[in-house]
Order: structure tokens, then sequence, then C-alpha cells
């Protein structure tokens, strides 16, 4: 389908290059200084070195006199004098539905060997975010395929979730999860500042060749320059909301959105912003909302995100996750404790929390998991006492019922990688347990869930 002439006449208008010419005065760290240069911010730049082939990179920021440039590759080469020539002043993506199944870089080009796609769309790299009054309630649940996510922490179609965890703890297998058992209809997944041999791994191990038929990839590895890290999250939000105006359901996948800031931090500093907390400059806190708010859900379709955050010495209270949390509509937190335990997925679900949750199910379900989130919440605060054998069985009904139900909540919790659980199953399932967990403090008698009819009117119509 091609855009409209309007839409075409006004993107020729934005990314017309004008004559402009320029002359390389000095290198600093990863930025060139371009004399005699009044390109814009966020411009593209081609600098010529004396010989092999051009450098392009971003106009970032200026200096005295002097126009910065942040390259896309390395500065070998450049030499005081080169010159510099304008390439455009806007970026734009071509998207299309032959990027599904492929795997692109922060400029939207497939590196994954095959021939280039031939799309026809044309859509900005940097979008503003949808108005508040152009975005619908969100009441429609959300299948992750993961039963302690559907069931005690239920997310809707176009929320934005967090998923907090330290390295190593298993955010990708997590992740990868939900790719591969979400009822999304599209899947965007950008993997920024990860490994190279990760790459292949999570698409091979964790999401699968049924997963990737309907996902879209963008990657940028920790060893390119921290403006294509920065890019390539904004590629995968446009890819996602490109599918998102064509009426799908998109799940839009950041691992992670912590190295996004943190590439953000380098071009900063290196434009001479002041650092502030923890080293990070204004430019980080200012970027972060303008990148979440881009996901949501709008008049014909929704893009539900969902963010990891890679926790810098497990401290969910550092200066990204703090930001992080105040942004978004709810937090998952894996914890390394319990993965040392092989209990898997590690999420903690004390910790965690989806605020559109009571708005998504009915009272009965929201009945049944505060049940089950007391009675694991009775165990954590009483275990030093279990575990030593200094609690007297009968003392406290609710931690004796929180003993005997426990095993049974941890069953609940874990679920294999290669084991796929519907929300019916999950719902069924958690309904079961909270009968097990009454006490004499909540006897009250749950009333069946209903089916999936009573649930969708209960939340309200789409």
């Amino acid at each position: 389908m091609f855009p409209d002439i309007s839409d075409l006449n006004d993107q020729v208008f934005s990314i017309m290059p004008t004559a402009l010419i320029g002359s390389v005065v000095r290198t600093m760290g990863m930025t060139v200084s371009i004399a005699d240069f009044p390109a814009p911010i966020g411009a593209i730049v081609e600098v010529q070195p004396q010989a092999g082939a051009a450098v392009r990179g971003e106009v970032v920021g200026f200096r005295d006199d002097l126009t910065l440039v942040y390259p896309f590759g390395r500065l070998d080469g450049i030499r005081r004098g080169n010159r510099a020539r304008l390439v455009c002043t806007s970026r734009f993506l071509r998207v299309g539905q032959a990027v599904l199944g492929r795997i692109l870089d922060a400029h939207g080009n497939c590196v994954d060997g095959l021939p280039q796609p031939h799309n026809h769309r044309r859509t900005a790299l940097d979008r503003s975010p949808p108005t508040p009054t152009e975005r619908p309630p969100i009441n429609q649940t959300l299948a992750t395929g993961v039963r302690s996510i559907d069931g005690l922490l239920t997310c809707g179609l176009g929320q934005r979730i967090g998923i907090f965890s330290g390295s190593g703890v298993g955010k990708s297998m997590t992740l990868g999860m939900i790719a591969r058992y979400t009822t999304a209809d599209v899947i965007v997944i950008a993997l920024i500042g990860e490994r190279g041999r990760e790459v292949n791994e999570f698409i091979q191990r964790d999401l699968g060749k049924e997963g990737l038929a309907r996902a879209v990839i963008v990657v940028a590895t920790a060893d390119e320059p921290a403006i294509l890290r920065v890019q390539s999250a904004l590629t995968a939000t446009s890819v996602a909301e490109h599918f998102r105006d064509q009426g799908k359901n998109v799940l839009l996948l950041m691992d992670s959105i912590t190295r996004f800031a943190m590439a953000q931090r380098e071009i900063g500093l290196a434009a001479g912003e002041p650092p502030t907390t923890h080293g990070y400059p204004p430019s980080v806190f200012g970027l972060l909302p303008r990148l979440v708010e881009r996901a949501g859900r709008s008049t014909t379709g929704s893009i539900t995100a969902l963010y990891s955050v890679l926790v810098e010495g497990d401290d969910l209270d550092e200066p990204i996750s703090d930001a992080v949390r105040g942004l978004l509509d709810g937090h998952v937190v894996l914890s390394r404790k319990l993965a040392i335990r092989g209990h898997y997925p590690p999420i903690d679900v004390l910790k965690s929390l989806s605020r559109l949750m009571p708005s998504l199910v009915t009272e009965q379900h929201l009945q049944a998991a505060t049940i089950v989130r007391e009675a694991l919440a009775v165990h954590r605060d009483h275990e030093d006492l279990i575990s030593v054998g200094a609690y007297r069985q009968g003392t406290n009904p609710a931690v004796d019922t929180a003993i005997r139900v426990n095993e049974e909540i941890n069953q609940y919790l874990r679920q294999s990688v290669d084991e796929p659980s519907s929300l019916d199953s999950s719902w069924t399932a958690l309904q079961n347990l909270a009968a097990r967990c009454r006490t004499p403090a909540n006897v009250t008698e749950i009333a069946p869930m209903g089916n999936d009819t009573d649930r969708h009117d209960l939340r309200g119509a789409a």
C-alpha cells in the first residue's frame, strides 16, 4: 500500500538536503568538530577522509562556532581539513510487511544475509507520541504465556512494563518465553548493547522459528557506536508504530533500556553536557519519557511495551531504574536469590506490580491473586523462623497455611521454557490455589470466575 501523496510531499521537503559544506577542525573523543557548518541537531553529515570510504555521523550539538558530529563508524583516516557535507536534515525509515522475520540494524537495513526487502512506506525515525486525548482506555488483556505474569501481574493491550533484573539473572530467557508464547499479532525486539554471540542465541534458543516468523529484530551490539545504540531503540519503536497504524496489536520488547540510557550518556557527555546523578546528563532523563510515551494504545491498534532494565548492583533505586519505574504502568522484578535456587522464571511476585490489573480482571480473579500474594508474604516474613525450626505449628493459623501451601505456590510460579500457558489455564490454576490458601482470616468463598465472555463484559468492550 502506497502512502498518500501529501505525506510524500511533506517527507520530500523535510529531507531535502541543502548545499552545505564545512571542514574538519579537530576531533575530541568520539566527536568531530566542523567549522562553517550550521547544520541542525539530528542532521546526517558525511565526512570524506583523504583516502577510504566516507564516514557518516549525526549532529549532536554545538560548541562556540563549531558543529559537533558523532560518527556512525570509526574515525580512522579523518584529519584536520577534511571536507564535510550535509546529507539530509530529517531521518526516515523504510518499513512494510516484508520486514517480518528479518533482522535489522539501527538504520533499518537487513543484516541476516538475505536480499534487502522492497518496502514502499516510509516513517519518521523519531515520531511524536500520541496526544493523551487520542489514547483509548486499556481494557483488554494480553496473554504473555508466562503463568506468573498472566495470573498475578495481568498485562493489558497497550500497557508498558519494565522487567528489572541484575546481570545474569534470566531476563533474556523471560523475554524469550514471552516472545514465543504471546498472543500479540506482531513482535518487535530491540537488542541494544548485547554481546554479539547473544543475538543468534536469543533467536535460536529463546525465540525459535515460530516466534521469528512474526517478529522483527533490531540489533545494535555493544561494539557499535553509542549513536547507533540509541538509534536502534528509535528504529524498533518506529517499526512497532508502523504495524500499530495498520491495526495490529504489537508487542515491543527492548533489551535493554538501561544500555539505551548509557549510550545517550556517552553522547551527552561528548557534546559537553554537565554530568548529574551517577554521571548521567540531563538529556538522558529527557529522552526516556519521549521514548516510552510512543508506546501504548491508539484508535487503530496497540503497542504493548516490555522494557528490560539492567539494575546495577541489584539496586532497584539507582537513577535509571527509579526514573523508568515512574514512567511505566507496572514492573516485574527478577530475583537473583530465586535464580540461584533454580526457580525459573525468577519473578519476585511480591516486589512486582501491574498497575492496570484491577481494571483488566474480574473481582474474583483479583481476590484470588490477593490471597495467594498474602500467603506468599506471610511465609517470607517468617522464613527465618521456619528455616531454623523456631516456629511452632499451631501458633498462627496464617503461618500454618502459608507453610502448607508454599510448595504449591512455588510450583505455580515455576514454568519450563518449553511449557506454554494460556490465560484460562493460568486463571483456573490461580483460583484453585487461592482456595487452598484460605485461612480463618480470609474465609470468604471465592466465586467461580465465569467464562471468557463474562470476563470480557466486566473489563469493558474493546
